[in-house]
């Protein structure tokens, strides 16, 4: 199996190296075009991936994998359409485009797509990604795109009517994300820590109550409340950032993504 890489980015090389890791095609069945060929020959010497001379070699691949910028994807998607195959399963990890506008934009009706909304987690192998096939690629073919995206994180099928919530659940959260560890590390300064260690403290205390909730299956509530004990520090916390609207402030952003998100 050859798998082709249009767009040779953070997500185009977290992509790689799932699948050389995962054992799911050999460095030398993977090709890559970029634009950047400094970044080409880093991903070569790192994964043994094969350098595309043009968009066309990687278009001829059984998979192809479209990792580039919304403004641009049109125009790759123009010079490529007449080199790929009715069987080649095309994944669109590009963001805010419908499955309609991109097989408009490929004039193939037996044209096998699939939608991914990845995130940027992935290049530590903990991505999150939503997937959606059209109607060309069948129970087979979705699977192999679960596959992919399973060996550098979780993936799950999902309804394209999703994907604008998606965006702000998972694909911008790992911004919110960020910013909250960097909060907590900010006060832990405050309170004495250094800096480096107040990160390390503040990142594995997200990362293992991000486990517990997706390994226990607890609702994020009941483990709040498995902390909180009576009259204690924690409640304490929390109080205040109910108080400081919390939940509010983080639903509304979500909103904004969403909105941003639809009219993409």
């Amino acid at each position: 199996m050859t798998i082709g890489i249009i767009g040779a980015g953070n997500m185009g090389g977290a992509i790689i190296g799932g699948i050389v890791s995962g054992g799911i095609a050999q460095p030398s069945d993977i090709i890559v075009s970029d634009l950047n060929k400094e970044k080409i020959n880093e991903l070569k010497n790192e994964y043994g991936i094969k350098p595309g001379t043009s968009n066309a070699d990687a278009a001829a691949a059984d998979i192809l994998f479209l990792c580039v910028k919304p403004n641009v994807v049109y125009q790759v998607i123009e010079g490529i359409k007449d080199k790929v195959r009715d069987n080649t399963i095309v994944i669109s990890i590009v963001a805010g485009q419908p499955i309609e506008k991109l097989e408009t934009a490929f004039e193939n009706d037996k044209l096998k797509l699939v939608r991914v909304m990845p995130n940027t987690p992935a290049l530590v192998g903990e991505g999150m990604a939503a997937v959606v096939p059209n109607a060309n690629a069948d129970e087979i073919d979705t699977a192999k795109v679960l596959e992919i995206f399973n060996s550098f994180g979780r993936a799950e099928r999902v309804t394209e009517s999703l994907m604008d919530a998606v965006t702000a659940v998972s694909g911008s959260s790992p911004a919110y994300v960020f910013m909250f560890i960097e909060a907590m590390a900010d006060a832990a300064v405050q309170g004495g820590m250094p800096r480096a260690q107040a990160y390390t403290f503040a990142a594995q205390s997200v990362l293992g109550s991000a486990r517990m909730v997706l390994e226990t299956g607890k609702h994020p509530g009941e483990l709040k409340d498995m902390v909180c004990s009576p009259a204690g520090t924690t409640i304490d916390a929390v109080a205040v950032l109910e108080e400081e609207g919390m939940r509010s402030a983080v639903m509304k952003a979500m909103k904004a993504c969403i909105n941003k998100s639809k009219s993409m």
